[in-house]
């Protein structure tokens, strides 16, 4: 079984992400791991860490529930707020074996703050899995 390390935030609802995901379990059994960095202010203006975490974790099970209805094996946790750290966790916790492929969702490269930081470069020199980096036309649809 294949298992694939997902890193998103906005884009879980996305259709490309969706996609994606879809092409990795058509080539065969696979498991799913979403992380979703929390992230700071933005729309709601979040103070704390706490709130932060509390509306990734919703966030989160949303998508976990959206993608387990379609039959997709799917487990996930809240990550840190840097996406970066967040695969770096998750990578040291479950071993550097753990996943065959690492998919980082982002929105549109004009507007992703996770493009502006170069994550999707930066997880790929931090690991020799592949990696691979789905951009999302719009957020959460």
């Amino acid at each position: 079984m294949r298992r694939y390390l997902v890193v998103a935030h906005q884009t879980l609802g996305s259709a490309e992400l969706h996609d994606a995901l879809r092409d990795r379990l058509a080539q065969g059994p696979s498991s799913f791991h979403l992380v979703v960095p929390f992230l700071h202010g933005g729309a709601g203006a979040l103070w704390t860490e706490g709130e932060a975490r509390h509306l990734a974790a919703e966030d989160l099970e949303q998508a976990r529930m959206r993608f387990t209805a379609e039959g997709f094996p799917v487990t996930g946790e809240v990550g840190d707020a840097n996406p970066v750290l967040a695969v770096s966790d998750v990578m040291i916790r479950a071993g550097v074996d753990a996943f065959d492929e690492i998919i980082i969702s982002t929105l549109p490269l004009g507007i992703s703050k996770w493009v502006h930081m170069d994550v999707p470069a930066r997880v790929t020199r931090s690991t020799t899995k592949p990696v691979t980096h789905v951009v999302a036309v719009h957020a959460n649809a």
